[in-house]
């Protein structure tokens, strides 16, 4: 590995060492909220979904001529929910009506070298098909259309391609000494390369999933922590070493207090435990999902006393969807609960839509999003996007936290069928 051009010393490879380590542990940094998130996981395969109706649409010339409103922005969109490191993703595809910039609403040409740009990394399975791909966009020289992409291209192929943004790169500059800009493809690939040998180096403290060397360069460019000395001079690494002590302490102060803070409220899986019990009660089985059902929940696991199968055939994604409830004796889908606590709702609309289309679901009652009352509005303006057009159809409903808090005894008592869920719910659409 080199730094600023010359051969990285021991003590710079075992400083950054440790800098990964604190990072790993930091329960503020994007390792624990970000990187072992397990909704990360769940988001791939809706955003590779939406990345093919994009391609879809332009293929067909029907994409249109504006960001807003279109299933581009719909796909951006749930990247940028994805907490901190995505935060911003959409700027850079937001129409500058004074610079007609990114060119590829108005310039239909420009529109389809995207498409083909897209479809090519959708298809390919390679590392040079995804580089010559981009050159081929590089060449084309579209105005207002960089890097940025690479944020699309990292959910297509997440051990090939980096994520992207202003904080990644000041993270790589201040770790490395280089000096790569934005909005250049040719620096994104100079610095594509200097990521995986960072990532080959430290492969033990890293992952194969290019998201994990993207979160640690996000934190150090965004001044989380500060990035060891370049050179190997003794008394500057020991500053370094004592700062970096000084922030691990704060940074465990801080963590505590978060945790007395969030204690007070709901989590994802109580709220999945409600509904299972919920389910239970009302003499459904219930599925909860796949990756979920070990989770410890009230001095057992989230899964006990559910079913451990769904019908054979169903999609990869249905068997992620939070909890479902089906009929005891058909084994029909009776109900579809996606509890969107801090998560991307795009993800699990998706999710329900998979289910609804693939699922024997003549029996079904309701698809319910379930979320904190604060996010009611964020539920509404995504299923107001033309990409779910079909969900009107759906009867998708919202369930609000204090809803289900203040009802729950009730229904677990003197509850039959599915009426007192659709009596505390809303209508969508």
């Amino acid at each position: 590995m080199k730094r600023g051009g010359l051969p990285a010393t021991t003590a710079m490879t075992d400083s950054l060492g440790a800098l990964i380590e604190h990072w790993r542990g930091d329960e503020g940094g994007s390792y624990q909220s970000w990187f072992l998130w397990e909704e990360r996981i769940k988001n791939f395969r809706s955003i590779r979904r939406g990345i093919q109706q994009v391609v879809a649409l332009i293929a067909a010339g029907t994409f249109g001529n504006a960001y807003r409103g279109s299933a581009l922005e719909t796909v951006v969109s749930s990247i940028a929910e994805q907490r901190q490191i995505f935060k911003g993703a959409d700027h850079p595809f937001l129409w500058k009506p004074k610079l007609r910039i990114p060119d590829i609403y108005e310039n239909v040409e420009n529109q389809r070298a995207f498409g083909i740009l897209l479809d090519t990394c959708l298809c390919c399975d390679g590392e040079q098909q995804i580089i010559e791909a981009i050159r081929h966009i590089d060449a084309k020289a579209i105005k207002g259309l960089g890097p940025a992409v690479a944020n699309l291209l990292y959910f297509l192929h997440p051990t090939l391609v980096p994520p992207f943004n202003t904080a990644i790169v000041n993270g790589y500059n201040a770790i490395t000494g280089s000096k790569v800009k934005l909005g250049r493809w040719q620096e994104f690939l100079a610095m594509r390369q200097g990521i995986l040998a960072l990532n080959h180096t430290h492969r033990q403290l890293l992952s194969n999933d290019l998201g994990a060397i993207g979160g640690f360069l996000f934190d150090v460019g965004s001044g989380r922590y500060a990035a060891p000395p370049l050179g190997d001079e003794p008394a500057v690494i020991a500053t370094w070493r004592a700062n970096l002590e000084r922030t691990q302490a704060e940074s465990a102060a801080a963590t505590a207090l978060r945790a007395r803070r969030t204690d007070q409220d709901h989590t994802h899986t109580e709220i999945q435990g409600w509904l299972r019990d919920l389910g239970i009660a009302l003499g459904y089985d219930v599925w909860i999902a796949a990756n979920d059902q070990n989770r410890a929940y009230n001095n057992g696991k989230l899964g006990d006393g559910c079913l451990r199968a769904l019908p054979t055939g169903l999609s990869s994604a249905v068997k992620l969807i939070d909890v479902i409830w089906l009929d005891r004796m058909a084994g029909h889908f009776i109900a579809a609960y996606e509890v969107e606590h801090t998560t991307s709702i795009y993800s699990g609309i998706v999710r329900l839509l998979d289910l609804a289309i693939g699922g024997d679901c003549q029996a079904l009652e309701g698809l319910f999003l379930v979320a904190p009352d604060d996010r009611e509005q964020q539920v509404r303006e995504q299923l107001s996007r033309p990409a779910f057009s079909r969900v009107a159809d759906l009867k998708v409903r919202y369930l609000p936290y204090c809803e289900l808090e203040a009802n729950r005894s009730a229904i677990l008592r003197f509850g039959q069928g599915m009426k007192p869920i659709q009596a505390i719910s809303r209508l969508l659409r």
